[in-house]
């Protein structure tokens, strides 16, 4: 009797023993799992706060960029016809009637240009535009402002059915696209530039391409912060990047999304030939 009663502590003990160690096993389980939610719940948070910071960033640089253009088409363009019509309106003593009527209408068309112009400037002030009008018009109008300027031959491919992305990922896509521009531009020396915007089902693809001189990644003055920008940018919205370079080839910047692997933060890379 006194060996069963033994048996039966032993058991009791080691029951207890064993549920104080359950217990400690779940308390224990639950409180990592709980410091791992809220670490998880922190890195979101500073992610979606870093991505904000970013997209703000983004916005403003797309503000500076566009008022620089305002700038230079006011200088260009606007003021050249306003002292055109200045001139015009300088009509001789001497002019009839119907020569003063011509005039007179030639500088009301001009006028009439300069103010459409002028609507269309105010309208690029704001980033909005990106959003009201959509990635592919925006371009387009970027395009046809390149050509126009004369300072390189722009070509616009636009394959697929062009679809929305979204307002945050259009908006740093055109920030890479000015991106591009302005290292064309720039740096390039190019006579050219290809632009190719891709709509596929499960895949968009955003191609800068021009024909200048190229260069080597590793020879790049600050080592290329502007191409790298671009592919951390692209990284932000979940986008693929590369940007493909050799001396004479020209340049080559990819950006890719891929409806299928969409993730918030992707990898990039940056590569150049040699």
């Amino acid at each position: 009797m006194h060996t069963k009663d033994e048996v039966l502590i032993a058991i009791i003990f080691a029951g207890t023993v064993i549920l104080l160690l359950l217990g400690i096993f779940i308390i224990s389980f639950l409180f990592f799992y709980q410091k791992r939610h809220n670490t998880h719940l922190s890195e979101q948070k500073n992610l979606k706060a870093a991505f904000q910071q970013e997209l703000l960033k983004t916005q403003v640089e797309i503000q500076e960029q566009t008022l620089n253009h305002i700038s230079r088409e006011i200088h260009d363009n606007v003021t050249q016809v306003l002292s055109f019509v200045k001139l015009n309106l300088a009509i001789p003593v001497k002019s009839t009637a119907k020569e003063t009527e011509l005039k007179i209408t030639e500088s009301r068309n001009l006028v009439a240009q300069v103010i459409n112009d002028l609507r269309d400037l105010s309208k690029s002030l704001s980033y909005d535009h990106i959003v009201q009008l959509g990635l592919v018009k925006t371009i387009e109008i970027e395009t046809d402002r390149l050509n126009n300027s004369g300072m390189i031959i722009a070509n616009l491919a636009i394959n697929g059915n062009p679809h929305s992305l979204g307002e945050q990922r259009e908006v740093v896509l055109f920030r890479i696209f000015q991106e591009g521009l302005n290292n064309a531009l720039k740096h390039s020396g190019a006579k050219q530039l290809n632009i190719g915007l891709d709509y596929f089902n499960d895949l968009f693809n955003l191609t800068i391409q021009d024909n200048g001189v190229g260069f080597l990644a590793g020879a790049l003055p600050n080592g290329g912060s502007g191409l790298k920008n671009m592919v951390n940018r692209a990284a932000l919205i979940g986008a693929d990047a590369a940007i493909n370079s050799a001396p004479g080839e020209g340049c080559c910047i990819k950006i890719g999304i891929n409806h299928l692997t969409q993730h918030t933060y992707a990898n990039a890379n940056y590569n150049s030939p040699g």
